[in-house]
Parts: structure tokens; sequence; C-alpha cells
């Protein structure tokens, strides 16, 4: 199993996605800075906001690139409202 995750930190008040199989080891690694030229390193206070299992690692993989390219945060908080959104984006995938 594959994971689709957004975490969110408050003293960024920014919202990061992500792909992985394990989201809390994943979360872990952003909070001590484990990725040194990533985005997250800016925080340690990230957390999970939405963690989509997913069938495969392309599927996520392809959902972290659409909600990336939408370069919209209202469009996470859509997500975040409603993740049935990531299915029907996936129902849609060529």
């Amino acid at each position: 199993m594959h994971y689709l995750y957004i975490i969110y930190s408050k003293s960024l008040n920014k919202y990061y996605t992500g792909e992985t199989p394990d989201v809390e080891h994943r979360l872990q690694q952003h909070n001590s800075h484990y990725f040194k030229n990533n985005f997250s390193k800016g925080a340690n206070d990230w957390v999970i906001n939405l963690k989509f299992a997913t069938n495969s690692k392309d599927d996520a993989i392809f959902l972290e690139g659409f909600i990336k390219r939408m370069k919209s945060r209202k469009f996470i908080e859509k997500i975040l409202h409603d993740p049935a959104i990531l299915k029907q984006i996936l129902s849609e995938k060529q």
C-alpha cells in the first residue's frame, strides 16, 4: 500500500504534499530535517492533515503531481474538506 499525504506547519502556515509507503515515518523525517533541500525543512511542527491510501505507488505519485501542479492552497483545502475528490481524479486518469 502507498499513500498520498498532506502535512501542515502552523509556524509556516503552509501545506506540503508527498507520497510514501509509511506516512508516520515520513512525518518524523520532515520534522527532523532529514531532507536537507526540501521545502519542509523550514519547520519542525508538521502534522498530518490527510493520509490517502492508493492501490499503487504510481497512483500516489500521480496524485502528488496533480496537486502540486495546481499550485493552489484553496485546492488543497478543498481536498482536505472532501477527500473523495482524489478518487474522482484517479478515476479520470488516463
